[in-house]
């Protein structure tokens, strides 16, 4: 990461950045959400998509190329080291560029005039959607039998929750049926937390839970396949 980290900084700075011209100095000036300006709104709902985002393919992506193409993988399972502590290793790199991601988002946020609460309840539900999103990344990795298969994955899964989970807007506008199938996806928790934390109105421990039980399933499914594989 060292050696792509001017690369991975400027790929994570450009769509967070394009986000917050037009829907903070373009259009959330003329929009009040929840009795806060509506760059106040999205800031936490685009630090959970860009957080779900980067550690999903930082994992997904070069683990499924690594088991299908590069073959490295298999120098891995021939290892004397377990399956859950090899997918906490892959999970962890993918949390770490994920928080990176988060971090550059909340200083851009300040730099366009944001104000937002912050504890250490936001950090730990930063790191928790980006850890369970990293293992749901291992989950399909060693699932799925092709890169095409990866890419569809990410379009019908990913790139519908980065839209409708609440990270651009309210899901109290949405149909009472669609907003109970997206109510039990993760990242609208995690929107809820982080909006909720940085507005100062406190933890919903509900959400929290959701997320840790997300985060749970998904790093023992992922353990599980790694098993399958060997």
């Amino acid at each position: 990461m060292r050696r792509t980290f001017n690369k991975f900084f400027a790929s994570r700075l450009a769509a967070p950045l394009l986000y917050l011209v037009a829907f903070g100095w373009g259009l959330g000036r003329s929009i009040q959400m929840n009795g806060g300006n509506y760059l106040e709104f999205i800031v936490p709902g685009i630090i959970a998509l860009s957080a779900m985002t980067t550690s999903f393919g930082a994992v997904g992506t070069n683990l499924n190329m690594s088991r299908l193409y590069h073959k490295t993988l298999d120098e891995y399972l021939i290892a004397p080291i377990s399956a859950s502590a090899f997918v906490l290793g892959k999970v962890l790199a993918g949390v770490v560029r994920g928080l990176i991601a988060s971090l550059i988002i909340l200083v851009l946020a300040f730099l366009f005039g944001a104000h937002l609460v912050l504890n250490g309840w936001f950090f730990l539900v930063v790191l928790l959607n980006c850890f369970l999103f990293s293992a749901l990344g291992a989950v399909t990795a060693m699932v799925v039998n092709s890169h095409e298969d990866m890419a569809n994955f990410s379009t019908f899964v990913i790139l519908p929750m980065s839209f409708l989970c609440g990270t651009f807007f309210s899901l109290e506008r949405l149909p009472a049926v669609f907003g109970s199938v997206i109510n039990v996806l993760p990242l609208t928790h995690a929107s809820y937390l982080l909006r909720s934390l940085t507005s100062g109105q406190g933890m919903l421990p509900l959400s929290l839970a959701v997320l840790a039980v997300y985060a749970a399933v998904f790093f023992t499914a992922a353990v599980v396949a790694v098993r399958r594989v060997r």
